[in-house]
């Protein structure tokens, strides 16, 4: 593929999700930065994800390691003391009243791609890349397509600036998010984000499974089994 001169920035959580798409963004930018949030989640060990996930990430290809930029945390803790979901609090997973999983937290997703743009108009970069989708998810409203391609047309108009933003798994369920790894960086990538990254809400990572460390009964860890299993059996 051919690659482009422009710095994109990537919203890297430490997730199976977002390890794909710094690897789908290392494979097609010349220069790639990340940045990751803590908003007082409950499964902050994500967090702890990163560095190794980076790390990983530049050992498989030289030029990936060349294209691999600086990362910047921002610290969002008036979001968790904001919302009070499962994610930000000790408390049930369910389904809400509203038909929302508890573990929505309202607006966050909007509010990355704005400080996300913030930063990347700083460090001139057009493309913002996130691991946003509405195949295999929790209905999360803010993760739909109309969402990203609505909050794009804002972000453009209200800071006058042409960014993209890029959606690469959003019509992939999770078996299509694992081949895309291997696709991009071959068994070491796919082992890489099994061993490394992070899905479980509860921020489990005692219990080692095929498809990587976690609870086993969180929505989230339940997406990303269901999507191994699915991938190793094609």
């Amino acid at each position: 593929m051919a690659l482009s001169n422009d710095t994109a920035l990537v919203l890297f959580s430490g997730g199976q999700d977002s390890a794909t798409c710094l690897a789908w963004a290392l494979a097609r930018f010349r220069h790639v930065e990340t940045l990751g949030f803590d908003y007082g989640q409950r499964h902050a060990v994500e967090l702890e994800c990163r560095e190794t996930l980076r790390r990983d990430m530049a050992s498989i290809s030289a030029e990936w390691a060349a294209r691999l930029g600086p990362d910047h945390m921002l610290d969002l803790g008036v979001l968790g003391a904001l919302s009070e979901t499962a994610l930000t609090r000790e408390a049930e997973i369910s389904l809400t009243e509203s038909g929302l999983p508890s573990t929505f937290v309202p607006g966050r997703n909007l509010i990355f791609l704005n400080f996300a743009a913030a930063l990347a108009v700083r460090r001139q970069a057009r493309h913002i890349v996130t691991g946003v989708c509405e195949t295999d998810y929790s209905g999360y409203p803010d993760c739909r397509d109309d969402t990203i391609k609505a909050l794009q047309v804002a972000l453009n108009l209200g800071m006058a600036q042409r960014f993209v933003l890029h959606t690469p798994l959003m019509w992939r369920d999770k078996a299509q998010t694992w081949s895309l790894a291997e696709e991009l960086g071959g068994a070491d990538l796919v082992e890489a984000i099994n061993r490394h990254s992070h899905s479980c809400y509860l921020g489990d990572r005692t219990h080692a499974h095929a498809w990587g460390y976690g609870c086993g009964t969180c929505p989230a860890c339940e997406l990303r089994a269901k999507g191994w299993a699915a991938y190793v059996e094609r």
